[in-house]
């Protein structure tokens, strides 16, 4: 099981985020993030929001340190992406 975690530098709700992928399954991702206590409301198309204050807990669970861009290419390379329907025009 590999998953990965960027680090927290995405602002939101008064705090600092990262966001926690699989390469793999979203099973996998999904299943790490129970394991973590990560809420489902943390969920959000394709990676978990995980606040900064529980960044070291996804690292020592196992989830591997990359950077933000390093990220999304790993889950674009696996098919694992999906972005923000985007309103035409």
């Amino acid at each position: 099981m590999t998953v990965y975690i960027d680090p927290p530098t995405w602002p939101g709700h008064g705090r600092m985020w990262s966001h926690l992928v699989s390469d793999v399954s979203y099973e996998e991702l999904h299943a790490f993030a129970t394991s973590i206590g990560c809420p489902p409301r943390a969920f959000e198309r394709d990676h978990y929001d995980v606040p900064s204050e529980r960044y070291g807990d996804a690292v020592r669970a196992g989830a591997v340190e990359i950077g933000s861009k390093e990220l999304v290419r790993r889950i674009m390379a696996a098919g694992l992406r999906r972005r923000k329907n985007r309103p035409d025009g």
